[in-house]
């Protein structure tokens, strides 16, 4: 019985001891393996030129453009072009029928006939009485009414003139001209519409060639685009995208305006654009892509040999022993897959750029 149970016990030990044994392989082995050398890919860094463009919201205007109103009260009596056309300065667009205006004229040149009239008869009346003083043949007061009615009939001559003229003005606010060559939209009104002085708004005409487009710039940069101002047209500073079609024509700073918008903090810039083919038209939204004309070395790497963690980020570096190292990064502007990096790093440097998962501080790897 003795001998049964002693057997039995050594049975017991022996099979702890092999599961022990297993065991210790097995973590040798987890050992191993975690001590192996990582396969990866690296890139060595260096600066270059980082060529890279600040993209802008942008408005395309007209460098002129004026909302044609009419001065005077009445009703469209004609209109004298073709919706869209171009017309030149001075051409007349559209004439108004002004009923007082009219009146006011035609009783003012009849007033002006009246007043011709009376300064007939005083020159006569002036010349005969003073024949008549040298026969000393008249009192000297007589004469002197003669001259002072002779007098005040010049002034009233000039009044009426003056009148016609003012009347005449008025009259021609009947007609509205172009103020200057450029291209005219749709009219809003037709022939016989009534219209109000300085309210009803008739036509929009607008310079088409070359065309601007408005941008607001943050405050800091104005210097930049200050200095862009003398840059050729040649360098491409900027070019204005419609979703993803470049303009064909680069853009040439105009005008930044005098000051800040102190509810935005923001300067409004004009880029204008040479339009031949009418492909721009007022009132479009665009982007405007500017580019950095002020290029200096960068170090610049891939997006994914960035790792991310809490917020900060990181690269894998090379060692010469063949291990990896976390090196803090502190990444600036995207550049499609690639990325500019500020600082932490090094020329020369060799980053991980494939299989960064798998490391960690002082893995081994294996290029």
């Amino acid at each position: 019985m003795k001998t049964n149970i002693y057997i039995t016990s050594l049975v017991a030990f022996a099979s702890i001891t092999l599961l022990s044994c297993g065991g210790g392989k097995k973590d040798d082995a987890k050992a191993a393996a975690a001590n192996a050398a990582q396969p990866v890919k690296t890139v060595a860094i260096q600066q270059s030129a980082a060529v890279y463009f600040d993209e802008y919201p942008a408005t395309i205007v007209a460098q002129k453009e004026v909302i044609l109103t009419p001065q005077a009260s009445g009703t469209i009596t004609g209109i004298y072009f073709k919706d869209g056309q171009v017309v030149q300065q001075g051409q007349k667009l559209y004439s108004i029928d002004v009923p007082v205006s009219n009146a006011n004229y035609d009783n003012a040149v009849a007033n002006y006939e009246v007043q011709r009239a009376n300064l007939v008869k005083a020159e006569k009346d002036a010349a005969r009485y003073h024949q008549l003083d040298k026969q000393d043949a008249i009192a000297k007061q007589q004469v002197d009414y003669a001259d002072a009615a002779l007098t005040a009939a010049r002034r009233q001559v000039q009044a009426a003139q003056a009148s016609i003229n003012s009347s005449k003005a008025n009259v021609n606010f009947g007609l509205v001209v172009a103020p200057f060559t450029g291209t005219i939209g749709i009219s809003k009104v037709r022939v016989g519409a009534a219209v109000v002085a300085g309210q009803t708004q008739l036509n929009t005409v607008s310079t088409d060639n070359p065309m601007a487009a408005d941008i607001n710039i943050s405050q800091s940069d104005v210097f930049k685009f200050e200095k862009m101002k003398t840059k050729a047209l040649s360098e491409q500073l900027f070019t204005l995208v419609f979703g993803t079609d470049p303009y064909p024509e680069s853009g040439k700073i105009d005008i930044i305006d005098r000051a800040v918008d102190p509810a935005t903090g923001t300067v409004k810039a004009r880029i204008i654009f040479n339009n031949k083919d009418k492909m721009l038209r007022s009132g479009m939204t665009a982007v405007i892509k500017v580019k950095n004309d002020h290029p200096e070395p960068k170090f610049i790497i891939p997006n994914k040999a960035l790792v991310e963690q809490l917020g900060e980020f990181y690269v894998y570096v090379v060692t010469d022993s063949s291990t990896a190292t976390q090196k803090h990064v502190v990444p600036g502007r995207q550049l499609g897959d690639r990325i500019i990096i500020n600082e932490g790093l090094s020329p020369g440097m060799k980053i991980v750029v494939e299989g960064q998962q798998k490391l960690k501080e002082g893995a081994k790897v294996k290029l």
